[in-house]
């Protein structure tokens, strides 16, 4: 999917709202930014990213000499690319061996994620295994075994309820065994409450550590982009409790929420790494901040 092609959902929105500020001021004045300030604050950008975006085009139009409206699309459409480019953070290792914690709540696509990440490093040529460690949600293993069906890798799964950690020990020795690539770890997405759930990702984090300290590591974070501001506290929450490298975006198509993409880079200084963009096992995307900023502003 190229962001620009299809205007619907947050894109959509957000660039008609924009276009309407534009049109109608004949100048760049104060008022145009207020317009443009309160476009962004309802697109569900936040006000704390709001206000950083607003500070720098006011910057931008006085050191660059700006003097028609149309202009402000365009340098904002830069000042947005900027805010979310981390660079190569946007890319997942290419180390091997490679260690993939798939963490976040249930229901935000993660299992869903998973599967599509494993079909990605399989089409590149890598040799992948998952493992279920979300013991703790009825049908979970399950529906991860679907997956690795589908993808065509091994799932290393135990009883419902079991513990998680051991589920990873077993995968870890496994995978060493068979020289795998890549381990992909679903987690739980949620236990009795939210020191349960970090305890238990702490746990994991140390097994791994302990039984495989020569694998490369990414813990990425999946968010529903449909859930906007709550994923960003989700953002903060897991944040806290563990070093997430990169967060996955799923459910971005046709979504009005999609400003949670922007304020999550600018509050957290995280790196989006993936984005789904619809059903399909090929629908998880690169991020690419200059071709989403596109998805924007571009006609």
């Amino acid at each position: 999917m190229e962001f620009g092609k299809k205007k619907k959902g947050f894109f959509g929105r957000l660039s008609e709202k924009i276009g309407d500020v534009i049109l109608a001021r004949p100048s760049i004045d104060e008022e145009l930014l207020e317009d443009l300030e309160e476009v962004l604050i309802t697109s569900d950008i936040g006000m704390e990213t709001t206000m950083h975006i607003i500070e720098q085009l006011r910057s931008d139009i006085k050191s660059n000499y700006l003097r028609e409206p149309e202009q402000v699309k365009d340098q904002l459409k830069t000042i947005i690319t900027n805010l979310m480019d981390k660079g190569d953070r946007h890319k997942l290792s290419q180390e091997s061996p490679l260690i993939i914690l798939m963490i976040g709540i249930n229901g935000g696509g993660k299992t869903t994620s998973i599967g599509k990440l494993a079909h990605k490093c399989r089409q590149e040529g890598k040799t992948v295994m998952l493992a279920a460690a979300d013991t703790f949600r009825a049908a979970a293993s399950e529906q991860l075994e679907i997956w690795g069906q589908r993808v065509g890798v091994n799932v290393i799964r135990h009883q419902e309820g079991a513990d998680p950690s051991a589920v990873i020990f077993d995968a870890i020795q496994s995978a060493k065994a068979k020289d795998i690539d890549v381990l992909i770890c679903d987690t739980a997405g949620r236990l009795q409450n939210k020191k349960n759930l970090m305890d238990e990702l702490t746990k994991m984090d140390k097994v791994i550590a302990r039984e495989f300290p020569e694998a490369a590591r990414e813990n990425l974070l999946v968010l529903d982009a449909t859930t906007g501001k709550n994923a960003v506290s989700q953002a903060k929450e897991f944040n806290e409790s563990a070093d997430i490298s990169g967060i996955v975006l799923t459910k971005l198509d046709g979504t009005a929420k999609g400003g949670i993409v922007i304020t999550i880079s600018d509050e957290f200084d995280m790196a989006v790494k993936f984005i789904g963009v619809g059903e399909g096992i090929e629908d998880l995307k690169e991020f690419d901040p200059a071709e989403f900023a596109g998805g924007i502003f571009d006609e």
